[in-house]
Order: structure tokens, then sequence, then C-alpha cells
């Protein structure tokens, strides 16, 4: 069996790896850490304009036999690959219980510029979502409804945070992700490009099943989802063209940020789907 390379937490390629569970280092070095097979196997296929994303793995002997196929496929993207103990990985490593692959990552954002060149029809606005868990989790809503861009304000969480690549589950090397975005700068571009806004608020005036029976979900969309406590602020429904709650038939007193997300999500991409749904005249 192979002898791990890395064994002191101490060294110079640990140190490195590990500053970037921390926010300033990251946005310094532009380089964020995947962890998991899932995450490194997506970041291995990963490119910005030809340029891999991932540009560095660290992985224990264990791991690297098991997930033979990932470290090749690391290899090949040009990753420096780095067989490390175990106490290595739980040093760079950000969860308690360590999967033994942790990737080292370029930056992927898309310029806000480039999600309005591409037209798209659906779209998950983060306005003021805290919680990376929460904003990871929405991200993988949102490429599991086919959404085509998910837009941070800069009054959200880090997209970059380890808990939101992990919540993300791959999601986030899937579709372009913009970042730091203002609020009402994020609105007028979407608006601009034809997207209709549609604010998701538990007090919103419409409710989404009524807005399905009408008709009015099969163009263009973007959601805006709020804060995880207080929801979304009055200037920022405001700027909407619709505020549109999530009806509760049964007793539940609410919907978690990601339930919701979800919900909304999928109505937008089944309306689209139907028949004079935008996708379905877009891609016939």
């Amino acid at each position: 069996m192979p002898t791990p390379e890395l064994i002191s937490p101490r060294s110079a390629r640990v140190s490195a790896a590990r500053r970037l569970a921390k926010r300033n280092f990251r946005g310094k070095d532009r380089l964020f850490l995947a962890e998991g097979p899932q995450a490194v196997r997506e970041a291995a296929g990963h490119r910005v304009d030809g340029t891999p994303t991932l540009v560095e793995l660290f992985a224990t002997v264990e791991a690297a036999e098991r997930y033979a196929d990932i470290v090749g496929a690391a290899r090949d993207a040009g990753a420096r690959v780095h067989l490390a103990s175990e106490d290595v990985i739980a040093d760079v490593s950000t969860t308690v219980t360590p999967q033994g692959l942790v990737g080292v990552c370029r930056f992927l954002d898309t310029p806000f510029a480039d999600v309005l060149a591409a037209r798209p029809r659906l779209v998950a606005v983060l306005a003021h979502v805290r919680d990376p868990g929460n904003a990871g989790t929405v991200l993988r809503c949102a490429d599991a409804a086919g959404a085509e861009a998910v837009v941070l304000t800069d009054a959200s969480v880090d997209l970059y945070n380890p808990k939101a690549v992990r919540a993300s589950v791959g999601s986030l090397f899937h579709l372009p992700v913009a970042v730091g975005v203002p609020v009402a700068d994020a609105v007028r571009g979407l608006k601009d490009a034809g997207v209709r806004i549609v604010a998701a608020d538990g007090a919103g005036d419409r409710d989404l099943d009524e807005e399905l029976d009408k008709g009015s979900m099969g163009g263009p969309t973007a959601w805006v989802f709020g804060n995880e406590a207080w929801g979304l602020p009055e200037e920022t429904r405001a700027l909407a063209d619709a505020v549109v709650r999530v009806p509760l038939h049964g007793k539940a007193e609410s919907l978690n940020l990601a339930t919701a997300a979800a919900v909304c999500l999928y109505a937008s991409a089944r309306a689209q789907r139907a028949s004079g749904g935008c996708r379905s005249v877009t891609e016939s």
C-alpha cells in the first residue's frame, strides 16, 4: 500500500489549504474547498473558459483506492494529487467525519452580465440569505428544477463557504452563479432581459396555486428568496412584479426557506414546460 506523502498538518501545502476555510483567505487566493467524492468528481470535470477548476486534491490512501476514477480524473485535469494521512485530511476538512477527499478549486462564479446575455428563463435570486446550508440547498433545488442561473446578492452569504459548497452536493459546478450583485441591480437587469420578478413571501398578496391556475407562471421567471428568519424587506418586495405565497393547506405554521424554494422553482419549471410555456416554445 502506498505511503502518504503528507503526514504533517504543519506542512506548507496543508496550511495553504486549511486557511481556505476562512472567507478573507478564499477571497485573497480566489480558491475554495470542495469536500467528498461527489463534489470532487464534479470539480474534476469542470472548466471555466477551458481552465480546469480543480487545482489540487488531498486524498487518504484508502480514499484514493476506493475512488480511483475520481483521482484519475483529477490527474487528467492537471490537478496536483497528494496522498495524505488521515490527520492531514482531518485538519484540512471542515466536516466532523471527513470522507477522505478534499479538493482545492478556483472560483467559478459567472459575471452577472453573462447571466443576462444568456436570456435565462428560470433564475433563483438569493436576496438576503445568510445561512450557508440554505444557500447551498437552494442552489441544488435550482439545479434540479432546471434553472439556468442562480444570483447571490451582496446581502447574502458567501457562495464558497464550505457548508454552502457541501449543501449544493455538486450543483455548484452545474449552472452559472453570479455573486455580489446588489438587489436593485439584479432586479433591473433581469427585468430588462424580459424576466418576470416574483418575490416569494409568506405574506404575499398572491397565492401560488392561483397564479398557476391563471397561467401566469409560464414565462421567464426569477424567484427572489429572502432571509430565513424575517423574509424579504418591504423595499425588496416593492421591486418585484408580484409577491407570491406558497399556500399552506395543512396546519403547518410555515415552510423553511429551502422547502419553499423547491416548491416555487418546480412550480415554474412545470408551468414553463406546459403547453404555451416558454420552454415548450423555445425548445420546440
